[in-house]
């Protein structure tokens, strides 16, 4: 089963914790064991796993992608200007997949499934699909 949901960002970097949305769409599909894989069809946003208990791991986590790709960079040849939205995309993954069993997400205890703005605000999509085990 293969599901297209839509999500509006609204800062230029963000990351918004998804996994409830996913928790969700696995109970009421009905798998009980099997993969869930989420991914994000933009070159400038990504999917991540991180944790999710501690704001503060969201704004360090940016904060430290801003330092290593700088958005004013006098070297990037790339006419948009979104350059280092497209090396954060990358760094980060476009996809990510996590185990179902019993009917629930395989996650860590401080574990949450993040969708990764790089170039935002936007109203962007991203995938999910289960394989059923």
């Amino acid at each position: 089963m293969l599901t297209k949901l839509s999500i509006k960002t609204t800062k230029r970097d963000e990351m918004i914790d998804i996994t409830d949305e996913i928790r969700q769409f696995v109970k009421d599909v009905g798998v009980k064991d099997g993969i869930v894989m989420v991914y994000c069809p933009h070159t400038t946003a990504g999917i991540t796993i991180n944790e999710n208990a501690d704001p503060d791991v969201k704004h360090d986590m940016l904060m430290r992608l801003d330092e290593v790709y700088p958005w004013e960079h006098s070297k990037y040849r790339h006419m948009e200007g979104n350059s280092a939205s497209h090396l954060k995309a990358s760094t980060v993954g476009s996809s990510q997949s996590v185990i179902i069993f019993s009917g629930d997400l395989v996650l860590g205890q401080w574990q949450g499934i993040y969708f990764c703005e790089f170039d935002g605000p936007r109203k962007r999509n991203y995938f999910i699909k289960i394989l059923k085990g």
